[in-house]
């Protein structure tokens, strides 16, 4: 087989423990999946059935990196979250069988460029421009369930600048994990290299140039991110 240009490198995220990488399939987003964080968004926090977006599996961004500032906003948010990594094919899987298709769990930030995403939300269109651009999903390596067991409680937090902004715990989440994977199989097949990002708690807040992010759960490794120049 011959291409027009040579194909991507595909997309990967370090592995704790192992050389191997996992291998990034799509990277799905639960909103506001904590109440605190859906009432300072100004939305009631009743629990309806949850809701997904996406982002490319290009927009990874490794631990320890630099992000540059992105095109088009004067609002670059913070969110911390629970990323859950799918390790096998399903779909209509049941809630009580979904933690079968976890492979791992890693720390993650959905940055979000908040007045695209305001914007685009108030006429009623795609959050696309306002969650799904370049480098807007930094990652902490996927620490594999045999490491750290199924996630379901923990002190969830981040910084900017040694200061808190978001501190929380995961058993707050509106629908958790194994209820995620379930309403999200009924819409899509599920597929080996999957994300999910879980939701953030309340505290999202501003970026600017030089920050120095930091974020993590128990258990998983601490995310560290800079914000750098926006690129030419």
């Amino acid at each position: 087989m011959s291409f027009i240009f040579t194909p991507h490198e595909p997309v990967s995220i370090e592995v704790r423990g192992t050389s191997d990488r996992f291998p990034v399939h799509r990277i799905y987003c639960v909103g506001r999946n904590y109440a605190a964080h859906a009432r300072e968004m100004g939305k009631d926090p009743e629990r309806e059935p949850p809701f997904f977006f996406t982002k490319p599996a290009d927009a990874i961004v490794p631990n320890n990196a630099t992000v540059p500032y992105p095109p088009r906003t004067n609002n670059l948010h913070h969110e911390i979250e629970l990323v859950v990594a799918i390790g096998k094919a399903g779909r209509n899987i049941a809630v009580a069988d979904a933690l079968d298709y976890v492979y791992g769990y890693a720390v993650g930030n959905d940055l979000t460029r908040r007045d695209l995403q305001l914007e685009a939300r108030d006429k009623g269109r795609p959050w696309d421009t306002g969650k799904a651009f370049d480098k807007s999903a930094p990652i902490t390596a996927i620490v594999p369930v045999a490491q750290c067991g199924h996630i379901s409680k923990g002190r969830i937090w981040l910084k900017v600048n040694g200061e808190t902004r978001q501190d929380a715990d995961v058993s707050e989440l509106i629908w958790n994990v194994p209820e995620v994977i379930a309403e999200l199989s009924t819409l899509f097949t599920l597929a080996p290299g999957d994300l999910i990002f879980t939701g953030t708690p309340a505290g999202v807040g501003a970026l600017k140039v030089g920050d120095r992010v930091e974020g993590g759960i128990d258990g998983l490794d601490v995310l560290v991110t800079t914000i750098g120049p926006s690129e030419a």
